[in-house]
């Protein structure tokens, strides 16, 4: 007996070695398993593996969003975030054209905000097409240019008014602007400006010329010329043949009288339609540029056969073809016992002169026609 109990301890020593090699050999297998989880990432749920495939596969992958991604919106190229470049001018343009100052103007554009700082500039810009977006206080002609806004008496443009309607063209007047100090300002508001006017029936066409070049309708203003030429050889035919002789009179509040001459637009207006002035002789003198200031003496020694008046003032103030005749002496004039007297529309004579010439010719002819000879 007591020889056995060393062989029964050998025994369960090597069976407990025994064991001890199958557990370890068992770990080793368990841990080398390339479908168990990793020892940090928790088992399944049963609910987790029941999912069908489909599922598993939907949560695995993140749904898109509605913004894309990097990877499918490229990056804009450089061109692209570049800022828009202005449109190019229109054909012909930029274009250098000279004023009535004899001055070479760029226009770098066809226009299209235009400020007429006078009745004529205004005129002009509207019988060739073009319409403006600013004007002079006394303008009254063409009705639709009365929409435009005020920038101003026409002697004193204010030049905020102007700026403030962004023009990309000033059209001013060659007759009234001409001070240097009225040019200096238009000249220095950074916009291209042009004079335009009309101190003759010759500037007219001139005029409409220089609009139709700079509002690039050529077209417009030769018919508009055409107009005034055809208008001003109808006229000058309706007296033809006739020794007619004429005087154009405006007074002032000190009751002086002064005569157009032929280097005054209403003098101009006689010499187109053939009709002698007999003041066109006597030197410029009085507030009125290409008038002559007449003595009641003198116009005794004109004894002109038509005598056409204008009034500055609007009514009610009194017209001088009616006060005339309360001027000493002047009841032995012919034209006054003849009752040729006309008063004619003082725009059409001396504040707005421009394309209704035009009417001008018609009030002088129906006046001569229209009287008895």
């Amino acid at each position: 007996m007591t020889d056995l109990l060393p062989l029964v301890r050998r025994s369960r020593l090597l069976l407990s070695l025994s064991l001890v090699v199958l557990l370890s050999v068992a770990l080793l297998v368990a841990c080398g398993d390339d479908d168990a989880p990793p020892p940090s990432t928790p088992a399944p749920t049963e609910a987790a593996t029941e999912a069908p495939a489909d599922a598993a596969t939907e949560a695995a992958t993140p749904a898109p969003t509605e913004a894309p991604t990097e990877e499918a919106t490229p990056e804009p190229t450089a061109a692209a975030t570049e800022a828009p470049t202005e449109a190019p001018p229109a054909p012909g343009y930029p274009r250098d054209v000279v004023d009535l100052f004899g001055r070479t103007v760029t226009i770098p554009d066809l226009p299209k905000a235009i400020v007429a700082i006078s009745p004529t500039a205004t005129e002009l810009v509207y019988a060739v097409g073009g319409t403006v977006v600013g004007r002079t206080r006394t303008v009254n002609y063409p009705p639709e240019a009365l929409e435009a806004t005020d920038v101003g008496n026409a002697y004193q443009p204010n030049p905020e008014a102007i700026l403030a309607l962004e023009p990309d063209l000033v059209v001013a007047d060659s007759t009234i602007h001409i001070a240097p100090d009225v040019r200096e300002t238009l000249e220095g508001l950074g916009v291209p400006v042009i004079f335009a006017g009309a101190a003759s029936v010759d500037e007219v066409v001139t005029g409409l010329t220089l609009l139709g070049e700079v509002l690039d309708n050529p077209d417009g203003a030769a018919e508009a010329v055409a107009a005034v030429e055809a208008a001003r050889a109808a006229a000058r035919e309706a007296l033809a043949g006739q020794d007619l002789s004429a005087v154009i009179l405006i007074g002032d509040r000190d009751r002086n009288l002064y005569a157009a001459k032929a280097s005054s637009y209403g003098g101009s207006i006689l010499d187109a339609v053939g009709l002698a002035n007999p003041a066109d002789v006597q030197p410029d003198s009085g507030p009125f540029p290409g008038f002559t200031r007449v003595s009641p003496e003198a116009l005794l020694e004109f004894d002109p056969v038509y005598i056409f008046t204008v009034t500055p003032a609007p009514p009610p103030a009194p017209r001088l073809s009616g006060m005339l005749g309360f001027f000493p002496g002047m009841s032995g004039l012919q034209a006054m016992a003849n009752g040729r007297v006309i008063e004619i529309d003082v725009q059409l004579l001396v504040q707005s002169p421009g394309p209704r010439v035009i009417e001008a010719f018609a009030a002088i002819v129906e006046a001569v026609t229209g009287s008895g000879q």
